[in-house]
């Protein structure tokens, strides 16, 4: 399929759909950046219909706000009803993993399973920061192009209403209540702490957590591995 814009509430959102079969969603992280999850898609979209998209402000996408949590949400729901979709697995890397957990709480009735790529948890904890900040000064990390330059609104937005999205007091008891099927991936290498992920995948009754040896873009250093594990949950959806 070729790129398409769908409207949601006039605003032009790009999406880019490959493959056909069991509809999957793919968010990409920031929050504010451009679309980088194509060599992910390319891994699954010969056993599903993978979408893929640009947050509003981000990329092709138009650069209208707000851009908070709420108006994504809007989002991926104009996005689905154009594709034509019922309910879908959700999925998403580092920010956009948030995202993807975050859709399927508010919309449960929509979302069949959860992919969860290096997300941070629900968490906005002062060592978990410390340690990804000296990581970042004396490791560093590799990015995908795409992801290194970014609309620094839609990232103060973005964080800002996530981190009043986890302040929910009835936060920890919804997510032990998701029985959709999860898959969890966090590498080893990743300069951001895995804990606060694992949290949530012991929290998830249907839910499995599993680290291979890469850094936070899994499948730059770690392809075949990331491959095979995101396979074995697609197949396992097909047939369950």
């Amino acid at each position: 399929m070729p790129e398409e814009f769908v409207f949601s509430n006039n605003v032009r959102i790009w999406s880019i759909a490959r493959g056909s079969g069991l509809p999957v969603l793919l968010c990409n992280g920031g929050p504010g950046s451009a679309d980088y999850l194509s060599p992910v898609s390319d891994m699954i979209d010969d056993l599903a219909h993978v979408i893929r998209f640009e947050q509003r402000g981000c990329g092709r996408s138009e650069h209208k706000p707000p851009y908070d949590l709420g108006t994504c949400f809007q989002d991926l729901e104009a996005i689905r009803q154009h594709y034509g979709i019922q309910k879908w697995v959700v999925g998403g890397h580092s920010w956009g993993a948030n995202l993807a957990l975050a859709y399927a709480l508010v919309h449960r009735d929509r979302a069949m399973g959860l992919v969860y790529l290096a997300g941070n948890g629900a968490q906005h904890d002062i060592d978990w920061r410390a340690i990804y900040k000296k990581g970042l000064e004396e490791k560093g990390e590799i990015l995908p192009d795409p992801a290194r330059f970014g609309n620094e609104e839609v990232n103060k937005q973005g964080n800002i209403s996530w981190y009043d999205f986890i302040k929910n007091p009835m936060l920890l008891k919804r997510i032990s209540e998701l029985r959709i099927p999860a898959l969890f991936v966090h590498g080893q290498l990743d300069i951001r702490p895995g804990w606060p992920a694992e949290q949530i995948a012991n929290l998830m009754p249907n839910a499995r957590f599993e680290t291979i040896e890469a850094e936070h873009y899994l499948w730059l250093s770690r392809p075949e591995d990331l491959k095979s594990i995101l396979r074995e949950f697609i197949i396992s959806l097909n047939w369950g």
